[in-house]
């Protein structure tokens, strides 16, 4: 099943990365963003790809330059996830044969990175907009456009945002924070798959 979940492993290291993403991808999470704000993130995603490359959708996110799509797409990275709308780096992505996940906030800029050619929304920080927020806003979007939560959604309130028409999520400090163990990130990811498959089956 290819749930709608992108997994934000914000801090994690290269040493890390791979069994941290084993159990996330054992539980049965499938898209994997390292933050390029994270300790050698670029080899953090190299290694990633290489091994499980074939299995899962991984890249960066907090990308937000040019230069940083083109580096995650020289490693194999799949995946650019930005927490900003910036036409230049939607474009780059897309003209790379990535998906582009665009922060977006208000209706101009969601519009502004449909046009540029994104894979999808990310609305961010979804705290701030709310279940309400999503809802508004998409009324004015296109049809079929994919808009995925990030920030201020996790299993306690995935039914609140699937009714708000939100397509998926993405799961930061929910599923992983630097020190948790493998087996607490298991954990973790366990729960949230289990509270996804009752509101997206």
């Amino acid at each position: 099943m290819d749930r709608a979940i992108i997994a934000i492993l914000r801090g994690v290291t290269p040493d890390d990365i791979l069994p941290i993403a084993r159990e996330i991808l054992d539980a049965g999470v499938t898209k994997i963003e390292v933050p390029l704000n994270s300790p050698d993130a670029v080899e953090s995603i190299r290694k990633l790809v290489e091994a499980h490359g074939a299995e899962a959708l991984i890249g960066a996110g907090t990308v937000l330059s040019v230069a940083d799509v083109e580096a995650v797409h020289a490693v194999g990275g799949k995946l650019i996830v930005s927490p900003n709308c910036d036409p230049e780096v939607i474009a780059r992505t897309a003209e790379l044969g990535m998906e582009s996940w665009p922060g977006i906030f208000t209706p101009t800029e969601a519009f502004a990175a449909l046009k540029a050619g994104a894979t999808g929304l990310k609305l961010f920080p979804g705290n701030m907009a709310g279940p309400g927020g999503m809802k508004a806003m998409r009324a004015v979007l296109p049809k079929g456009t994919q808009v995925f939560a990030v920030g201020g959604a996790g299993p306690e309130n995935f039914d609140q945002w699937v009714d708000a028409s939100a397509d998926g999520f993405g799961i930061g400090s929910a599923i992983y924070k630097p020190g948790m163990s493998a087996a607490d990130v298991r954990a973790k990811a366990d729960a949230i798959v289990a509270a996804y498959d009752k509101v997206l089956p």
